[in-house]
């Protein structure tokens, strides 16, 4: 019997056969619902008087919104929600560990008209 001559240092081990997954039956029996729908979203909107003054000011409205909720998901919420299109979303973290979110409108909508629809 012939002894291999190894010409390098590191060993590497030989690859073997990978077959795909192939199983009998689902890992789960039904499909995932998601939790995170437009009312879970958008808690309530803010009426301040700072918030006012930022609905008739500059087209901007003000909202509680899920701690979990992206920009991306509050600005398709208030999209289904109040048939407005948004130019962009501001958040924060309130002390109280509420999460606000400053959505912009854009020069299309005006933010008084949706509060008033809201009942604001």
């Amino acid at each position: 019997k012939v002894k291999k001559v190894r010409k390098n240092v590191h060993f590497f081990r030989p690859k073997t056969k990978i077959t795909p997954r192939n199983p009998k039956y689902p890992m789960k029996s039904t499909v995932g619902r998601v939790r995170m729908d437009k009312y879970r979203i958008i808690q309530c909107p803010v009426t301040t008087e700072s918030a006012m003054k930022k609905i008739e000011e500059i087209n901007t409205l003000v909202f509680l919104v899920d701690l979990q909720a992206t920009k991306l998901n509050i600005k398709e919420a208030v999209k289904e929600l109040y048939d407005v299109k948004c130019a962009k979303v501001n958040t924060l973290i309130r002390p109280d560990g509420r999460k606000k979110a400053y959505v912009h409108l854009t020069q299309d909508y005006d933010a008084l008209d949706v509060a008033n629809r809201i009942g604001i």
